[in-house]
């Protein structure tokens, strides 16, 4: 059965055919199959890059380097940046990622050509064509899945010869966002030029009043040439390359690219090309979907694209913008924001089986623990846990410390309290939770205890830190100045605290279970969470809600933290209690948050979460799918890529819910929508597969990491299973929730029939 869906894009109607209900019945669907359909495509020229906020352009890079490809057709612009190249010094409005350079390819006969270029997401390949009378030229670029370069293929596919130039270049003025006394440009050490065989480099860094020496390299040469020059006849093709390094990476990362650009070759070319292409195959192949809705599964592929794009350096993050910086100073210095920016990129990482991406946000929050130990002490007290201001870069940074430009410039945050022990806080306690919500993610997601060993000692920290600043009022332990939004300083019993505290309380005591440690305070942890206050409620348009606050705030106009206790706090699930998800329910009915500027993403999942009506998700997910530019990003939203986890993370609820405790499977899921998914991890170090065809749940598989017992809400309700294993022989189970134990590595297909299903 063939189904055609069609998909809008710039003007352009394209038909999708959706090979898809027989595959799902058959198992045999694959990742290629699937992802192989979607494009991005852009007709015109992006008008938003550069720029200080997400830009508009096509994105290409490895988690390492990035480039966004941006200007007209006879002068294709690549604006270049590395993930580890910042001006590193903690202070205000001191230190945020910077902008390399550009690689700029002129032909100026294509002045005015027709413009036509498509990212496929499949290989992470863009192709770009320019035609313009019988003047035609095709780029093909990438940046090598395995290596910090940039790799251009230039053919000419028309009639006639065509002549143009290559230049890299040092940051034009463009690339700069000056504005004193707030946004400064500050001194920097540059060089620029071109070597005998033809190899023109680039360099800058900072090495001049800041904490933290840095300094980035880019060489590039046309291979087989020798100079700027670029002659093709009809027909003919030209390999270019650049590499990248900085001082991270390499000792001397100007010479480290110089020589390896100079002996670069063709076959190298293509064995990065091969290699690339294998890696991009091994990534799509990790975990996948099908759905009916091809806006949002395009959305979903170009979200997981993106993040394989900038998240993979495991000292260096990418920030707000993810790695394509192409103007200095980029809006709130492109940090780590705390207070929900830094953590939500990342969400859909782990559900997605995409470990690897997920890996640099562990960094950041464990260089700051020394600085956060330090703000607990001065700000409060406590001695032994930390406390974490807004903003922080990596290796042990702070983006936000009060600094004389601050002090002369920023009264306001000072006089107000927003500002503690030169700490930049808002009001807010809630910081380093925050924080935790993702390490938290992937412990229950994975239970690896070499990564519980690591992350232990920060979540131990956070915890001891709630331990003590909770206080005793009657039978019940509350919070006490904390700021729900930045500014509202003095509320008691913030609504997202009071998730995000037992969620931090209950990670830090099995953490400590699994690696046998701190059994004492396991007790006393338990003894917050049982008696921490409840939530506050009110009454809106005739409707019980939750309150942003017992005492302080009761509501806000936008932004998305009135459900935050839901997700990412994960304090609320179909576990509940039923009045509880009744208001859960009738708050997210009354918010209608769907595509707020502040927290989409967390909006969407927490609808999920608490079984929000399935049809309603899905409607304004596919809306939410149209607002964005060809690259994923959302439109007029200054944000980068917080907003790629909305759509695949809310799909992968919706398909497998590992939460609570309990596994389900199309637990909130529109009826008559076929679907199928493979290896979504879940919750319990689970990869689980499934389907669903004609309101019928096909097949679960559950691959099991760490051997422990999966609790299989039944998918077919009333009726026995058939459980098979690979490590043991069959058997027969029943029941409304149905416990299965495991043993590590052991695959198990669970079916309604006792016929052998296919692995």
């Amino acid at each position: 059965m063939i189904c055609l869906f069609k998909r809008v894009i710039n003007g352009l109607v394209l038909s999708l055919p959706l090979l898809f209900c027989d595959a799902v019945a058959a198992q045999t669907i694959t990742a290629k199959e699937i992802i192989s359909r979607y494009q991005n495509v852009f007709l015109n020229p992006p008008t938003r890059t550069p720029a200080t906020v997400a830009v508009d352009a096509p994105l290409l890079g490895n988690g390492s380097v990035a480039a966004a490809i941006a200007g007209p057709p006879e002068a294709q612009c690549y604006y270049l940046a590395r993930n580890d190249f910042w001006r590193l010094k903690s202070g205000f409005n001191e230190s945020y990622p910077a902008v390399l350079g550009k690689l700029t390819i002129y032909f100026p006969a294509l002045k005015d050509a027709a413009y036509n270029l498509r990212q496929d997401l499949y290989t992470a390949i863009t192709t770009a064509s320019f035609k313009r009378g019988e003047q035609v030229l095709e780029l093909q670029s990438f940046v090598p899945a395995t290596k910090d370069q940039l790799l251009i293929t230039i053919k000419n596919t028309g009639s006639t010869v065509l002549s143009g130039s290559l230049a890299l270049e040092l940051p034009g003025e463009e690339q700069f966002h000056v504005k004193p006394p707030l946004e400064n440009k500050f001194a920097d050490t540059t060089g620029s030029g071109t070597l005998n065989n033809g190899v023109q480099w680039i360099q800058r860094g900072f090495i001049k009043d800041v904490d933290l020496a840095t300094m980035a390299a880019a060489a590039c040469r046309i291979i087989g040439g020798t100079g700027r020059k670029l002659t093709l006849q009809p027909g003919q093709t030209i390999y270019l390359a650049c590499a990248f390094s900085g001082n991270f990476k390499s000792e001397h990362p100007l010479q480290s690219v110089q020589r390896g650009i100079g002996l670069f070759s063709l076959h190298e070319f293509k064995k990065a090309t091969a290699a690339h292409t294998a890696w991009w195959r091994n990534y799509w192949n990790k975990s996948f979907v099908c759905i009916e809705d091809s806006i949002i599964a395009h959305q979903y592929y170009r979200s997981l694209y993106n993040m394989a794009s900038c998240s993979r350096n495991p000292k260096f993050p990418p920030g707000i913008f993810g790695s394509w910086v192409t103007k200095e100073i980029p809006s709130w210095n492109g940090d780590y924001h705390l207070n929900y920016n830094y953590s939500a990129p990342f969400y859909a990482l782990y559900s997605s089986n995409r470990l690897e991406q997920a890996l640099p946000y562990d960094a950041p929050v464990l260089d700051f623990m020394q600085r956060g130990k330090y703000y607990a002490r001065r700000v409060t007290g406590i001695s032994d846990g930390v406390l974490y201001p807004v903003g922080i870069g990596p290796l042990g940074i702070e983006t936000t410390r009060e600094n004389d430009l601050m002090q002369q410039h920023m009264q306001g945050y000072i006089k107000s309290g927003f500002v503690e022990a030169g700490g930049l806080f808002f009001g807010q306690k809630s910081n380093a939770a925050y924080c935790a919500t993702d390490l938290s993610m992937k412990f229950y997601r994975t239970y690896d205890p070499a990564y519980t060993k690591k992350i232990y000692p920060f979540i131990k920290a956070v915890a001891l830190f709630w331990q003590q600043y909770l206080k005793k009022e009657g039978d019940r332990y509350v919070i006490l100045n904390d700021a729900i939004h930045e500014g509202t300083v003095g509320t008691k019993n913030p609504i997202l605290s009071l998730g995000l505290v037992p969620m931090v309380l209950q990670t830090a005591i099995d953490m400590s279970t699994l690696l046998q440690v701190d059994q004492t305070l396991r007790h006393q942890w338990q003894g917050k969470i049982d008696s921490l206050s409840r939530y506050t409620t009110q009454v809106r348009n005739g409707k019980t809600v939750f309150r942003y606050s017992e005492e302080g705030t009761d509501w806000w106009p936008d932004n998305t933290l009135g459900i935050q206790n839901i997700y990412p706090a994960g304090a609320i699930g179909l576990n509940s209690d039923k009045e509880l998800l009744q208001t859960a329910r009738n708050t997210i009915a009354e918010m209608q948050r769907w595509k707020d500027f502040n927290g989409s993403n967390s909006f969407f999942p927490a609808a999920v979460r608490v079984g929000y009506n399935a049809d309603t998700i899905l409607e304004q997910l596919h809306a939410y799918s149209l607002h964005t530019y060809p690259n994923g990003f959302q439109l007029s939203n200054p944000h980068g890529i917080e907003n790629c986890s909305t759509v695949p993370n809310t799909i992968n609820e919706m398909l497998c819910m590992g939460n609570q405790g309990v596994l389900r499977v199309f637990a909130v899921w529109p009826q008559n929508s076929d679907a199928a998914f493979v290896d979504i991890r879940s919750e319990g170090a689970f990869l689980v597969s499934s389907a669903i065809k004609n309101n019928s749940v096909q097949y679960v598989k559950v691959y099991s990491e760490q051997g422990r017992t999966a609790v299989l809400q039944n998918p077919w309700p009333g009726k026995q299973l058939w459980v098979q294993s690979n490590k043991r022989p069959g058997s027969r189970r029943s029941g409304e929730r149905i416990s299965l134990s495991t043993v590590k590595g052991e695959r198990l297909l669970i079916t309604v029939s006792s016929e052998t299903g296919k692995w």
